[in-house]
């Protein structure tokens, strides 16, 4: 195996890692209905996106472009390696657009929980937020995954 596959499999394994097991703890802390408990999950997802999906994201980029362009792959038209970073081009606009901003709003409200002594429907509404559209963007790595595996359709 040579040394850019291992890091793009390294990259792979910090991202889809982390944005499974974030979700899986955000979820968990939101069940207990303990505003502190939920805030430490919410600042913890944000510092866990930090630590471990963004080097793993730029880990797969730099990777990826460097195995791309040795592979022959053509760009033009569509296969696997367009649809793939066609779906993660998708991926990175609902992170960067939608839930990290969410992210940083759940941190602020459940600040405010945390306070008063309960969840209230706003940080229950970003949270349902979060959840839809982190689905979305936990799915399509996963389809590019796949794609990156099978090499085709």
């Amino acid at each position: 195996m040579n040394v850019w596959l291992t890091l793009h499999l390294i990259g792979v394994l910090l991202m889809a890692g982390n944005i499974i097991t974030a979700a899986f703890w955000k979820t968990r802390a939101d069940l207990t209905g303990e505003p502190l408990v939920i805030h430490y999950a919410a600042k913890n997802v944000m510092m866990a996106d930090y630590a471990f999906t963004i080097p793993g994201l730029v880990l797969i980029i730099a990777s990826g472009s460097v195995m791309a362009g040795e592979s022959g792959v053509s760009l033009i038209g569509i296969n696997w390696l367009t649809v793939s970073l066609i779906l993660l081009a998708v991926t990175g606009f609902i992170w960067l657009a939608i839930l990290i901003p969410l992210q940083r709003k759940m941190i602020r409200i459940s600040a405010d929980c945390v306070e008063k002594g309960t969840i209230s429907p706003v940080y229950r509404r970003a949270s349902r937020s979060w959840a839809i559209y982190g689905t979305a963007a936990t799915l399509l790595p996963i389809v590019i995954l796949y794609l990156m595996v099978m090499k085709g359709f």
